[in-house]
């Protein structure tokens, strides 16, 4: 028996990184799994995201451990879409108990339309996470047993660095909102028993931090990598680091614990 045995998690930006670990480490414990990920590039984005095929590997993973997925390609700004991937996964698993608000994007370098970048870091990093939620809270509730949302914030959202690039300038703020939004939900959402709570990584290593813009700016010693460093020897976390702590995060061991924001950064915040 697992620990979320006969349970079903939500999870954005599932096809890699902290989102696939996600998935696998839940499935192993017994949920199953609605996974969405834009698998598209962003523009205004340095890197490359996510790809098909990186959402048919999380989906082999989380097959592999026994457990069933519905995994689609949507965009968390649109809501509407959001909607509909919920909507599938509920027309299969018929219930909905774990909420994992995890799908983000930055940009640290420079260059770009400052305008655009700020708008799409805030749209995805918030906005994506406010459609993410706001699509589930109704199910949860209407399940009657409780649950458990986790929203992936940044060590960013509790100590901000100071640059005169608007990506840093906006991933900060909007990952400082996520912070407020939990607290919000977590006070109303407590009556009926469904918990909310934001994780705070240091860097972890994922496409949006292990690629060739970011490899510049580390290679380069610029600002923005220097400002990164962890009290801990770890220079990035591995993303089943994130997932152990979330795992936990979901399960009835840690039913007590709501609106709070988990440092999970290798003692960045006390530098």
């Amino acid at each position: 028996m697992g620990a979320l045995d006969g349970r079903v998690a939500f999870i954005t930006g599932a096809a890699r990184g902290q989102g696939r670990a996600h998935a696998v480490r839940l499935a192993a414990d017994g949920a199953d799994i609605i996974a969405l990920d834009i698998c598209a590039d962003i523009a205004s984005m340095d890197y490359p995201n996510a790809t098909r095929s990186d959402l048919d590997e999380t989906v082999k993973l989380v097959e592999g451990s026994g457990r069933r997925i519905v995994a689609r390609q949507a965009d968390v700004r649109d809501g509407d879409a959001v909607d509909a991937v919920l909507a599938d996964g509920l027309a299969e698993f018929g219930r909905l108990d774990i909420v994992i608000a995890n799908a983000g994007i930055i940009r640290l370098g420079g260059g770009g339309d400052d305008r655009q970048v700020f708008r799409d870091i805030v749209d995805v990093n918030l906005i994506g996470v406010w459609n993410t939620v706001h699509a589930a809270i109704p199910t949860v509730i209407e399940g009657g047993r409780g649950g458990s949302i986790v929203i992936t914030s940044s060590s960013a959202g509790l100590k901000a660095t100071g640059t005169d690039r608007t990506g840093g300038q906006a991933y900060s703020a909007a990952k400082r909102g996520l912070v407020g939004l939990m607290q919000v939900w977590a006070n109303d959402l407590g009556k009926h028993s469904i918990r909310v709570n934001t994780i705070h990584p240091t860097g972890v290593a994922t496409g949006m931090v292990m690629n060739e813009a970011m490899g510049k700016l580390l290679e380069s010693g610029d600002v923005a990598m220097e400002a990164m460093q962890n009290v801990l020897p770890i220079p990035v976390l591995m993303p089943e680091d994130v997932a152990n702590a979330v795992a936990f995060l979901v399960s009835d061991e840690a039913k007590f614990i709501t609106g709070t924001a988990w440092p999970l950064d290798a003692g960045f915040a006390v530098r």
